[in-house]
């Protein structure tokens, strides 16, 4: 077998020996191995989960063989959670891979108290009735779950979870931590020990735009009444007035410089985004806080007191032209301003937990570590049960996107796939799903989303003709390929929240194979 740095090794450069760590303690549990399911967990025994459990009580039918690569001829008339669980532990030995020949509803509705024992529940093909029940059941055991349905060419995909925090949520483009219009005694001192103004041209093209910035920012605010550039004609003098400090074309770093000058106009202390985690009530910590909590709680404290309104300070810089000297110099200087801020961070932590009873060493050091390193970017996500959305949802939502040309079919996609649930549970059958009577299917299907509509409060959202057909033409089909596009999603989302990394997607993904264009409603 394969060392997992070497198995492995493509994903840990994404989400790193701690994330992977997380992906082979969880233990997921997926409900229905129709191709919707199976694609999805196929993704996740690949990236090496800790061990899956498959839930589903039908036999291998003929139909499955062309929508299922995880069955084959010799499957038909098996247990379908038997042959898929088998062909998955086939790709990865080191997955514990379990089948439970059970349906789910039954599950839902006879022991709910099986679905505690997970750390995620992957829920596919379930109508409303059951994801409701189950949505409290995994509410009230704190386990997280995902909803995941494809019907025919459109699918959907929904987290919900009471609350979701990320420490490393790796946004794609963030400003560098550099402090370059609020820099500590330590960087100031360092720049204004060099001076811009040598003569020898080697020193001069080697000075890191670092401190060209500093120090040019601090001559701006000597003749502008201590004021940073703010307006456009501000912003473009300041970097004439960059240029004019080069005494050769070929100067990259002053021309690093100019082009990082948009650094220095970036707003000193914390986004609002931030604000809005060390306002929320979970910072007023007590005995049953979480971990991240208990951070923040201690980020607030750093803040308002030693950061001086500012988060500790990153550490790493960019690369940049610099003499070595000099580059590493600084290098030193941002890391042992971090550190100095960890260390602060690391002992408010400790007076907390001492405070609210708990060991005051229940939080590893690489935690509070990479807690300090990301602390500009925190998310919370929190999700409102799949009852409110259902029951209440935002009407002005709703009618915001349907009037929206984007995202009016996802809108009309996502009504109708609750209409094919009400129409199953007045007809026992998924309209279109047998041969004969497609046109009184077309008519009943419309009956009941006009129903749904009524009932939602949504008197003038209307559905297209074309739309209601085609609902009715899919017949509640699974489609590989349209399986295939919803199992990755579900997966992708499933890594996110093990992994603590990445941002979970907020609302409901709709995917729409007609026109090959995937869309989020948030309606809650």
């Amino acid at each position: 077998m394969a060392e997992p740095k070497t198995k492995y090794d493509r994903q840990l450069r994404i989400w790193g020996e701690q994330g992977q760590a997380a992906l082979e303690k969880a233990s997921i549990c997926l409900l229905n191995c129709g191709p919707t399911g199976s694609e999805t967990l196929k993704n996740l025994v690949l990236g090496g989960v800790g061990s899956i459990t498959i839930v589903d009580g039908s036999k291998v039918e003929f139909g499955d063989l062309g929508n299922n690569f995880m069955v084959d001829d010799s499957s038909l008339g098996q247990s379908k959670a038997k042959c898929v669980c088998s062909f998955l532990q086939e790709l990865n030995d080191a997955v514990k891979a379990k089948f439970i020949e059970e349906y789910p509803e039954a599950l839902i509705d006879t022991s709910p108290s099986f679905f505690s024992q997970f750390t995620l529940v992957v829920a596919t093909q379930l109508v409303e009735e059951s994801m409701v029940k189950l949505d409290r059941i995994c509410r009230q055991e704190n386990v997280m779950l995902i909803f995941a349905r494809s019907y025919g060419l459109t699918g959907l995909v929904r987290i919900s979870v009471k609350e979701h925090t990320v420490i490393e949520s790796k946004p794609d483009h963030f400003l560098d931590d550099l402090r370059l219009n609020n820099p500590w005694p330590e960087l100031r001192g360092f720049a204004e020990a060099i001076d811009l103004n040598v003569q020898d041209p080697v020193a001069h093209k080697h000075i890191p735009y670092v401190v060209i910035l500093v120090k040019m920012v601090d001559e701006w605010k000597t003749g502008h009444e201590g004021t940073l550039p703010s307006t456009r004609e501000e912003k473009r003098e300041f970097k004439e007035l960059l240029k004019s400090r080069m005494t050769a074309m070929d100067e990259e770093n002053y021309k690093e410089a100019i082009d990082a000058s948009f650094k220095v106009f970036a707003p000193q202390g914390i986004s609002s985004d931030l604000q809005q985690i060390l306002n929320d009530s979970c910072a007023d910590v007590g005995t049953g806080s979480s971990d991240f909590w208990v951070m923040v709680a201690a980020l607030k404290e750093f803040i308002a007191n030693e950061g001086g309104g500012e988060v500790p300070l990153e550490g790493s810089i960019p690369d940049m032209t610099s003499s070595t000297e000099h580059y590493v110099n600084l290098q030193k200087i941002y890391q042992a301003k971090s550190e100095a801020d960890y260390l602060v961070i690391e002992e408010r932590v400790r007076n907390i937990l001492k405070k609210i009873g708990r060991d005051p060493h229940s939080i590893p050091k690489a935690t509070i570590k990479s807690f300090c390193k990301n602390a500009r970017k925190l998310k919370v996500c929190r999700y409102c049960p799949i009852e409110d959305e259902y029951n209440n949802p935002s009407l002005a939502e709703l009618q915001k996107y349907s009037t929206d040309e984007d995202y009016s079919i996802a809108v009309g996609f996502y009504i109708l796939l609750r209409a094919v649930d009400r129409y199953a549970a007045n007809f026992n059958h998924f309209p279109g799903q047998f041969d004969g009577g497609l046109d009184e299917d077309i008519s009943r299907l419309k009956t009941t989303a006009v129903s749904l509509l009524n009932d939602l409060g949504c008197t003038g959202l209307t559905l297209t003709e074309d739309l209601i057909n085609e609902m009715c033409r899919f017949g509640a089909a699974e489609l590989h390929a349209v399986a295939a596009v919803i199992g990755g999603i579900a997966s992708q989302e499933v890594i996110k929240l093990i992994t603590k990394q990445f941002v979970p997607m907020s609302g409901t993904f709709v995917f729409n194979a007609i026109d090959h264009k995937s869309q989020l409603l948030t309606l809650y």
